[in-house]
């Protein structure tokens, strides 16, 4: 028997997505086939029941058109006040998302998906579908209501059906996030009733309705398109369920689809119509443009920008390539995505182009796509029934074209100077390498049209017989056409050769800026010099202010960090925490808070967002389609770069905090070993002393008393150590230098280790004409007391302990040398570090005293190391530096 096993990523997509619909408020849209089938009124009779079970539900827009029984319904549910605008003299009405969100109902209805908010004042978004994504982010409920034609995808299909263009729409995209779809269905008969009843329109409209968009026909459409709508909707939401709870079903299979998308506006059709396509298979899509040598015209690319926002609305993924042949690039880009389907639009090309170009790309596509489906959408035509025509533009000024004719002018008239001496084939040829000038250095327009006033030129004025378009010499018209010829291939292949260098500039310009980019923030040490490189490289890349700002504890900073150079007020600031809340862009020549003066690109890596980027051109102008394209980039490198720098902190965050545990746990035991000893020596003593019973003889009192206090030193030595190595780590311990002696520092230390040093015998040697050394004297000492304590610790005892004192004309060397058994070579590098105890014949002592005599060395400016010798023992030796002369000593005066 076959056991079915779910598709892991299947599973997991589908896993991850119910989970972030637990995470937002639930979306339930009453959908309708057009106005007046009573959508709003079954919102409020559901609300209603919801209110009757305890939900907490508030009205924040609903629109009764005065209908008795629909406001009937209002009556006894919480209503939020709208914000009141005024507008070109009118005062309009708008919801109040602020409010709202301020209020935190369980539930809000919000009539009127696809309504378009009024521009004036600060709207926060320009569509409301945008307020109840926000509501829903904010995890509140929402009832809605649309109708069908307000989906971008079907906006084509409507036009076409009803004649009428919708304006108002609403992206498909949010039907992903749509937990449950009510149709309200009313046959077309009957909506027709209610509308000649009065019940939808005014009566002064109702005629005019029902003769254009309440037509039988019309209606009947629209009532299929409603319900095909909502069994899609039902499809997916039992697909994920089967997908959730692993039950086999006839899965599809893994589908990419890719529209080619160029500055036309047919390609908002293929648009919607890829969009619908995707929707139905379940299946990601992206749109692809093809960055051909001609330079689009500002025209093509306002328009290109308007099909590639369209694109981002609808969810869809945006690429653009560069390619002399569209057929060959579309290819190449769809093997490496994995795409399966590519749609592209049926083209209105001339038989004469397709034939010099070898076909059409479309034609060419179809001929070598080998395994990928290619899908010819037909244009849509008018209702007039007419096809609308594509784009005609003049990429050159038609100055330039003055400019061609009056450089031609100039040539003709010089060589009709030259002509008693060139010869008209010598003419020819002048002409001939004006065309070429004219190619490189104005365009191909300005060039065809030399080429053929020149040809006409120099057949007129130069070749015989002159003044007349008959040509006798066969030779001459072989001449006239060859240069016609050559002068049209020649000019046009230049040109293309000039566009093609200028489009091969700009592609290493945008490589080199990318590229400067990844260099300079990899080089990058601390996050300043990460955010300073960006906000430098994006600027000098785009003529732009630049201002980014980070988060803190989980909110965002209200200033930009201090290499910014766009400064940002109040407002300024509410937008960029808008967008660092909602993982969206926003501000300047977006849909949301649009009347921000930059615009705002969160920062987003993975699963969070970094930072905020803020954008303003110097120049005030939108940035082109290309432009944007490597903006949004250089914000995906710089969060990355940012989401480096937050986890190189977090992981020396963590070590550090790994360290400190290791250092404490290591402290305790080193403290509480140490201190054990001494504390039961004094208590053991302490004990005999009083007890009454055992009064020690004098002799043995002494001795007990001696035990005492050697162990009350032995304390004091670590409480020093503690005490010197809390200062070292805090940055507060201070030196107090003076000229010293050091055979006297020494003296004082070995007097402080007098019974310890009385097992080894020491023997110290001061090499002659020592000089003064400026060290602080108390300091010093605790470095020879800890060195001298460490020789007597790990050396068995007999064993003699040497301090010598040389000075080598730059730095003063004192050497404790020991016999002992050396310390093990793989405990070298370790031997001076914090809590550290070496494997000798004893484990006593914090592990401090090394450690704190390094540090003491070293805030004198001198060091210390540790070796071991050949014929056994370790030496540890201490170098000071003694270049400066001491004062000259003052005899004193009685």
């Amino acid at each position: 028997m076959d056991i079915y096993r779910a598709d892991p990523d299947v599973l997991l997509a589908a896993v991850q997505k119910e989970e972030t619909r637990r995470q937002r408020g639930k979306l339930k849209i009453f959908l309708g086939m057009a106005a007046g089938v009573g959508k709003t009124y079954a919102m409020l009779e559901s609300a209603r029941a919801q209110q009757a079970d305890g939900v907490d539900v508030v009205v924040g827009v609903v629109e009764t058109h005065g209908r008795a029984e629909t406001e009937l319904l209002l009556q006894g549910v919480e209503i939020i006040p709208r914000r009141q605008i005024e507008y070109r003299g009118a005062v309009l009405t708008e919801m109040d998302t602020d409010a709202i969100l301020a209020r935190q109902p369980q539930l809000v209805l919000v009539d009127e998906l696809a309504h378009t908010n009024v521009p004036e004042g600060t709207p926060r978004h320009l569509k409301r579908y945008q307020d109840v994504l926000e509501l829903l982010q904010a995890g509140i409920d929402v009832y809605t209501t649309v109708n069908v034609q307000h989906f971008e995808s079907r906006a084509d299909a409507v036009r076409q059906i009803t004649g009428i263009t919708v304006h108002e729409t609403v992206p498909d995209s949010i039907l992903d996030q749509t937990d449950e779809i009510e149709l309200i269905d009313l046959a077309p008969d009957e909506l027709r009733k209610r509308l000649t009843e009065g019940k939808v329109y005014t009566p002064e409209r109702v005629e005019v309705a029902a003769n254009n968009f309440f037509r039988t026909g019309n209606l009947t459409a629209l009532r299929e398109m409603a319900l095909r709508l909502t069994a899609e909707h039902v499809d997916h939401k039992l697909q994920d369920y089967m997908a959730v709870k692993q039950i086999a079903g006839p899965w599809k299979s893994s589908e990419r689809l890719m529209v080619a998308v160029g500055p036309s506006p047919f390609s908002e059709q293929l648009i919607r119509w890829t969009r619908r396509m995707a929707y139905n298979l379940e299946a990601p899509w992206l749109a692809v443009h093809i960055e051909t040598p001609d330079a689009p015209s500002p025209a093509q690319q306002e328009h290109l920008a308007r099909n590639f926002a369209l694109v981002r609305k609808l969810g869809g993924e945006v690429v653009i390539a560069a390619g002399d042949d569209i057929a060959a690039a579309l290819l190449r880009l769809a093997r490496q995505r994995n795409v399966s389907q590519i749609i592209v639009g049926k083209p209105l090309r001339s038989p004469l182009r397709d034939l010099v170009r070898g076909g059409s790309p479309v034609d060419r596509l179809i001929r070598t796509s080998g395994d990928i489906d290619i899908y010819v959408v037909t244009r849509e035509s008018r209702p007039d029934g007419s096809v609308a025509q594509p784009y005609v533009s003049f990429r050159s000024p038609w100055t330039d074209y003055l400019w061609a004719l009056a450089v031609v002018g100039a040539t003709t008239a010089v060589n009709l100077l030259l002509l008693p001496w060139s010869g008209y084939q010598a003419n020819g040829l002048i002409q001939l390498l004006v065309v070429q000038l004219l190619a490189v250095y104005i365009g191909r327009g300005p060039a065809l049209l030399g080429a053929g006033l020149s040809a006409l030129a120099w057949n007129f004025l130069f070749i015989p017989p002159r003044f007349t378009f008959v040509i006798h010499a066969p030779e001459d018209t072989l001449l006239v056409v060859l240069f016609f010829a050559v002068a049209l291939f020649t000019g046009n292949l230049t040109a293309r050769l000039r566009t093609q260098e200028r489009q091969a500039r700009n592609n290493a310009e945008r490589t080199m800026a990318l590229y400067t980019l990844a260099h300079e923030t990899a080089g990058a040490v601390t996050m300043d010099d990460v955010l300073r490189t960006a906000v430098t490289q994006v600027g000098r890349s785009f003529d732009a202010e630049v201002a980014i700002l980070l988060p803190h504890g989980g909110k965002l900073l209200a200033q930009p960090h201090p290499c910014s150079t766009l400064t940002l007020d109040e407002k300024e600031q509410g937008v960029a925490t808008w967008v660092f809340d909602h993982g969206q862009p926003a501000g300047r020549f977006t849909d949301s808070l649009p009347l921000a003066a930059a615009t705002y690109l969160p920062l987003l890596t993975t699963g969070r967002t970094v930072g905020v980027m803020g954008i303003r051109l110097r120049s005030g102008e939108r940035l082109a389609v290309d432009q944007e394209v490597l903006l949004e980039t250089f914000t995906s490198h710089i969060a990355l770069v940012i989401e480096r720098e937050l986890l190189d902190e977090a992981a020396a965050q963590a070590a550090m905090l790994r360290e400190s545990e290791r250092l404490y746990t290591a402290l305790l035991n080193s403290i509480s070993h140490e201190l054990r000893t001494p504390l039961a020596t004094i208590s053991g003593a302490a004990g005999i002393l009083v007890e009454a019973q055992t009064e020690p003889s004098g002799e043995a009192r002494r001795t007990l008393l001696g035990d005492i206090q050697s162990a009350a030193e032995r304390l004091n030595r670590l409480v020093e150590n503690l005490l010197d190595m809390s200062r070292l780590d805090s940055g507060r311990l201070r030196l107090k230098p003076e000229w010293c002696d050091v055979s006297e520092v020494i003296a004082v230390a070995v007097k402080r280790l007098e019974k310890s040093l009385a097992d080894h015998p020491l023997t110290i040697e001061y090499a002659p004409n020592l000089p003064l050394v400026q060290m602080d004297f108390v300091l010093m000492e605790q470095v020879f007391v800890n060195l001298l304590d460490n020789a007597c610790r790990y050396t068995p005892l007999g064993t003699p302990i040497k301090v010598e004192a040389t000075f080598d004309g730059r730095l003063l060397i004192v050497t404790v040398a020991d016999s002992g058994p050396g310390i093990v070579p793989q405990e070298l590098e370790h031997i001076f570090d914090k809590f550290y105890r070496g494997s000798g014949p004893t484990s006593e002592g914090t592990g401090l005293g090394l450690s704190i005599s390094r540090g003491l060395v070293e805030a004198h400016g001198g060091t210390i190391t540790a070796e071991n010798v050949s014929t056994g023992g370790s030496h540890f030796i201490v170098r000071l530096p003694a270049d400066v002369p001491s004062p000259p000593v003052r005899e004193a005066v009685l």
